[in-house]
C-alpha cells in the first residue's frame, strides 16, 4: 500500500470515527494521515474541527491557522479560524480575519455578522448595529445577527428592544439554545419576574438537567421571597451536581435568613469538604464572609472574626461584611478595634445608619457620651424607627443629664421596636437613675453607675 492511500483510507476513518463522536480516535487518525502528508489544507481544517471538539481551542486555533497558510482562499475555514479566536476572547485577531474575509468576499454574510458579536463585546456598540444592517442587506433571516445584536441592546438597558431581537430568533429558529434564558435576564431586568420564570422554564424543557438554568431559577425564586421553592431548586441542584459550589453558599445564604446558622455553617463545612479533595471554582471571600455571619449567630466569635477578616483580605470588603467584623469585634469587647471597623464604613458612606449607631455604642463604652448621641442621632435621621439606634440615643442622653430628651428618645424606642422590654424596663426605673445621677453629682462623679 502506498503511502497516499494509506493516507486516504486513514481520513476515511477518522470520518467514520467522527460520525460516532469517538473525537480522539479520530484524531489520532487524522494526525497519522498528516504525518504522511502534512501539506492536505482539509486534513489541517478538518483536525481544528476535532480539537474543538475535545475542547482544545487553541490548538483548533493552530491547526485552522495552518490550513489557511496552506490555502488562503477557503473563506469556511476563514471564519471557523475567526470565530475560534473570539472563543479566546482575542477579539482584535478575530476582527482582522472577519475584516479581510469581508473584504475578499464582500457578500459572504457571516464576515459581518460575526463583527456584530465582536463589537457587542468590545463595548464598540454603534459599529455593532451597523454591521447588523450590513448584514441583514445579504440575508435578513440570520437568526445569529439578532442574537448578537439582543446582546448589545441588553448591554445598553434597552431591554425591549433586546427581547424583540431575541423573539425574531425565536421566530427564525425554534430550538435556537440559550436564547430564553436571554429573554428571561432581560425581563428580569425590567423587573417582570414572572414573564422571566416562564423563558427560564422554556429553556430548562429544552435541557431539563442544566444546573445553570435551575440555579437561575432558585435566585429568582429567592428575589421574590419564595424561600422554600429557591431551596427545593437548589437541593435539585446538588442531587445533578453536589461540586455546584454555588448552590452549596446558596443554602447557606437562605439558613441565615432562616435563622438557622449551624445548617449555614454546616453547608459551607460541606463545600470546603469537597474543595479538599477536588478544587472546585468559588468565590472563597463569600465563603468566608458566611461563615463569618453564621459562627457569629452560633456565638463562636473568635472563629467568627478569623473568618471575616479572611473574606476581607481576599477582597470581600462590603460594607455589610465590615459592619460584622466590628460587631463580632464588639462582642469580644474589642472596643476601639470595633469603632476602627465602623469608621472604615463610614469612610466610605458618610450616612451609613448601622456603622453610625454601632460607632455610638463604641463611644458610649469609652465614654465619650456627646460624641456617642451625635453618631446615635444620625443613625436616627437617616433610618427613622431604627429603634436600636434610639434606645442607644437615650442611653448617651441618661449619661449627659439630658432626662427630658432621654425620656423622649425611649418612648420612640418603645413604640419603634418589637422586644421592647429592656425599653420598658428603664422607663419604669427612670427615676431613679436620675435620682442617682444627681447623687453621684454631688460627690463628684460625672454620671449614674451601670
Amino acid at each position: 500500500m502506498n503511502d497516499w492511500l494509506e493516507a486516504e483510507q486513514r481520513v476515511e476513518r477518522a470520518q467514520q470515527l467522527s460520525e460516532s463522536h469517538r473525537w480522539a480516535e479520530a484524531l489520532s487518525e487524522l494526525e497519522a494521515a498528516l504525518a504522511i502528508h502534512s501539506t492536505n489544507a482539509l486534513w489541517h481544517a478538518q483536525r481544528g474541527y476535532l480539537l474543538e471538539e475535545l475542547d482544545r481551542t487553541e490548538d483548533a486555533a493552530e491547526a485552522y491557522q495552518r490550513s489557511l497558510d496552506l490555502d488562503g482562499d477557503d473563506r469556511e475555514v476563514a471564519l471557523a479560524l475567526g470565530a475560534t479566536l473570539a472563543r479566546l476572547r482575542r477579539m482584535g485577531a478575530a476582527l482582522q480575519i472577519f475584516e479581510a474575509l469581508a473584504q475578499q468576499h464582500p457578500d459572504f454574510e457571516p464576515a459581518y455578522c460575526h463583527r456584530v458579536y465582536i463589537y457587542a463585546e468590545l463595548g464598540r456598540h454603534d459599529q455593532a448595529e451597523e454591521m447588523f444592517y450590513l448584514a441583514q442587506q445579504l440575508d435578513d433571516e440570520c437568526p445569529d445577527c439578532f442574537f448578537y445584536l439582543g446582546g448589545s441592546l441588553a448591554a445598553r438597558g434597552q431591554h425591549d428592544r433586546a427581547i424583540y431581537c431575541w423573539e425574531k430568533v425565536l421566530d427564525l429558529e425554534p430550538a435556537y439554545i440559550g436564547v430564553n434564558s436571554r429573554i428571561a435576564e432581560a425581563y428580569r431586568a425590567k423587573g417582570d419576574r414572572q414573564q422571566a420564570r416562564e423563558y427560564l422554564l422554556r429553556e430548562l424543557r429544552e435541557d431539563a438537567g442544566n444546573v445553570d438554568l435551575l440555579f437561575d431559577l432558585a435566585d429568582l425564586a429567592l428575589e421574590s421571597g419564595e424561600v422554600a421553592a429557591a431551596s427545593a431548586k437548589l437541593e435539585h441542584i446538588l442531587e445533578l451536581d453536589p461540586r455546584h459550589a454555588g448552590a452549596r453558599l446558596a443554602l447557606g445564604r437562605i439558613w441565615i435568613r432562616c435563622g438557622q446558622p449551624d445548617k449555614a455553617w454546616a453547608s459551607i463545612q460541606d463545600l470546603e469538604a469537597i474543595d479538599d479533595n477536588e478544587e472546585l471554582e468559588y468565590d472563597r471571600g463569600e465563603a468566608d464572609a458566611l461563615a463569618g455571619e453564621a459562627l457569629c449567630q452560633l456565638w463562636r466569635f473568635e472563629e467568627a472574626r478569623a473568618r471575616l477578616e479572611s473574606a476581607i483580605e481576599r477582597g470581600t470588603d462590603s460594607a455589610y461584611v465590615m459592619l460584622l467584623l466590628g460587631d463580632t469585634l464588639l462582642a469580644i469587647d474589642k472596643v476601639s478595634e470595633a469603632a476602627d471597623r465602623y469608621r472604615r464604613v463610614l469612610s466610605a458612606d458618610a450616612h451609613n445608619p448601622f456603622a453610625h449607631h454601632k460607632l455610638g455604642v463604641c463611644l458610649l463604652k469609652n465614654g465619650r457620651y456627646d460624641a456617642a448621641l451625635e453618631h446615635c442621632l444620625c443613625a436616627v435621621r437617616g433610618k427613622p424607627g431604627f429603634g436600636g439606634a434610639m434606645f442607644s440615643a437615650a442611653i448617651a442622653h441618661m449619661r449627659l443629664g439630658q432626662w427630658r430628651a432621654a425620656r423622649d428618645m425611649l418612648g420612640r424606642a418603645a413604640a419603634a421596636l418589637e422586644d421592647n422590654g429592656p425599653v420598658r424596663k428603664i422607663q419604669k426605673r427612670l427615676w431613679r437613675y436620675q435620682l442617682r445621677y444627681y447623687l453621684d453629682r454631688l460627690r463628684g462623679r460625672s454620671g449614674p453607675r451601670d
